[in-house]
């Protein structure tokens, strides 16, 4: 016999809309708490779920929640990415100006971008909102839906933050990197140069997927020249600035930094989330790949800031990666050309389990909130926009 938690997911289908509700409302705790209730009849409860993302605005809600807590499953994650129809009818709904639940959306969609080949979305086209003012490539929109989102210009309801998640996924992939590093013709702006400035957001989740956007981009070796150029994606100001604190710096350092990093206010505050640092570092690490990007780096004073940084940052993550990119800037070069005598290697004390301070890789591409991270949401009151409700997994 089914137990009443069964029989309570075949009301999700069910014509009268008050039941549906109240069994949408009622099985949201249970998509995180008892998955499995929701995988019998070939995914049935799944399918019932899909259709309701079309329903009256709180039960969407609830069953965009739910889909949004059961994507970690495999299986569920390739029967949400691989229904083309579905897919179209999320994109539809995000980019209406009034959806009411695109940021449970673009939850969704971040998570669905753990599926491979949730990058065909790179290739689809349909018509922009007029509101939009963007091309008829899906892509394209959701970047631009995520810019708007920045301070609520679009959609009054969203802030579409997650979309950096699901840039971080895609950027995973050559064809996304690809993306983001060509000039648009609707608009003449390379995608990146859109998301960089949002290294110092208020919002943590935004900050954190652009920077492991950034960092997977930067996996492109051949545009590290681009990444560098002061006319072109220029990104050095900001991966440098939100690892910068209100430190002193010799004058003849800071005169030779970057115009944008000298003079900072008294109260300038550092990046607050550690694994932002280490993943800024890392991508500054990947630009150390060339000679050209090496002397960059050494031209600037970046060494300086880095050397604070490992000092004033108390996360051993953060001190290695540190410690990496400084060996990597006093290496000597070819020819036994000698560099910048005043660098001095960065040390610090072994923790007890890592006795034999042997690094861990950094070398590897990173999922939008870090590696492996999937977004979760809890049941919210009806009228609830917190994002607190939101748990990083």
């Amino acid at each position: 016999m089914p137990t009443e938690l069964e029989e309570l997911v075949d009301f999700i289908s069910h014509g009268n809309t008050q039941v549906r509700q109240l069994a949408v409302e009622h099985l949201v705790p249970y998509s995180i708490s008892h998955p499995l209730i929701f995988q019998s009849n070939q995914l049935l409860p799944i399918k019932d779920l899909k259709l309701l993302v079309r329903d009256y605005k709180e039960i969407a809600k609830n069953a965009l929640t739910m889909l949004i807590n059961l994507s970690s499953s495999r299986e569920i994650l390739e029967c949400l990415a691989r229904d083309k129809e579905f897919m179209k009818t999320l994109l539809s709904r995000i980019s209406n100006p009034a959806e009411p639940n695109a940021n449970e959306i673009s939850m969704l969609l971040a998570n669905l971008a753990k599926y491979d080949e949730m990058k065909d979305i790179l290739h689809l086209e349909r018509p922009a909102p007029k509101e939009l003012k963007s091309n008829n490539r899906s892509i394209d929109q959701l970047l631009d839906l995520f810019v708007k989102g920045a301070d609520g210009t679009y959609n009054k309801d969203a802030n579409f933050d997650y979309l950096s998640y699901l840039f971080a996924d895609l950027a995973k992939h050559s064809e996304g990197r690809q993306y983001f590093l060509t000039k648009q013709d609707y608009d003449g702006v390379v995608p990146l140069s859109k998301l960089v400035v949002f290294t110092e957001h208020k919002s943590d989740i935004r900050r954190k997927g652009v920077a492991s956007t950034i960092k997977n981009v930067a996996f492109e070796v051949e545009a590290h020249p681009r990444f560098l150029d002061d006319d072109e994606i220029n990104i050095l100001p900001y991966l440098l600035l939100p690892i910068m604190g209100n430190e002193e710096y010799d004058e003849e350092d800071s005169l030779n930094m970057l115009p944008d990093l000298q003079l900072l206010p008294p109260d300038k505050k550092r990046e607050p989330d550690p694994a932002i640092i280490q993943t800024h570092v890392e991508t500054l690490m990947l630009l150390t790949t060339s000679r050209k990007g090496r002397d960059i780096l050494r031209e600037v004073k970046v060494y300086p800031i880095i050397r604070e940084t490992h000092l004033r940052v108390e996360n051993d993550d953060v001190r290695e990666a540190c410690e990496r990119l400084v060996q990597v800037l006093m290496r000597d070069e070819e020819n036994d050309e000698k560099v910048d005598v005043d660098m001095k290697a960065l040390t610090r004390e072994p923790k007890p389990g890592n006795p034999s301070g042997v690094p861990k890789p950094f070398g590897r591409l990173q999922s939008g909130g870090g590696g492996g991270s999937w977004a979760t949401q809890e049941a919210e009151e009806a009228e609830s926009g917190d994002d607190d409700k939101i748990i990083e997994v």
